[in-house]
């Protein structure tokens, strides 16, 4: 009687290998984005990324914020200030301050 030995069967197909690739790149590319400062992923809303300030947010202020405008947030005791300024040369875009109140007992 012979044994034929069965082929196995790779642990990962190409199509899994292709996915985890894809979720890696993505996952380095969002870590990136949150060491260098990027405006796009510190929670601001689309409507406040009017950087020149012609009253209204263009796809190109969008992709900015990813790639041009970083921000820098600062919090002394109640008051938060994010500091919104161009990445290659530092110059000062905004500065938006808040307030937060403590919540009623």
């Amino acid at each position: 009687m012979t044994t034929r030995k069965e082929a196995s069967r790779p642990r990962f197909s190409t199509r899994r290998k292709a996915l985890l690739g894809l979720v890696a790149i993505a996952l380095g590319v969002v870590a990136w984005l949150q060491y260098v400062g990027a405006a796009g992923i510190s929670g601001m809303a689309t409507k406040d990324m009017d950087w020149n300030a012609d009253g209204s947010v263009s796809q190109q202020e969008i992709f900015q914020s990813f790639h041009s405008v970083s921000v820098t947030k600062t919090r002394d005791g109640r008051r938060q200030c994010s500091s919104y300024y161009w990445r290659a040369d530092r110059r000062p875009i905004r500065l938006d301050c808040r307030t937060e109140m403590e919540a009623s007992k």
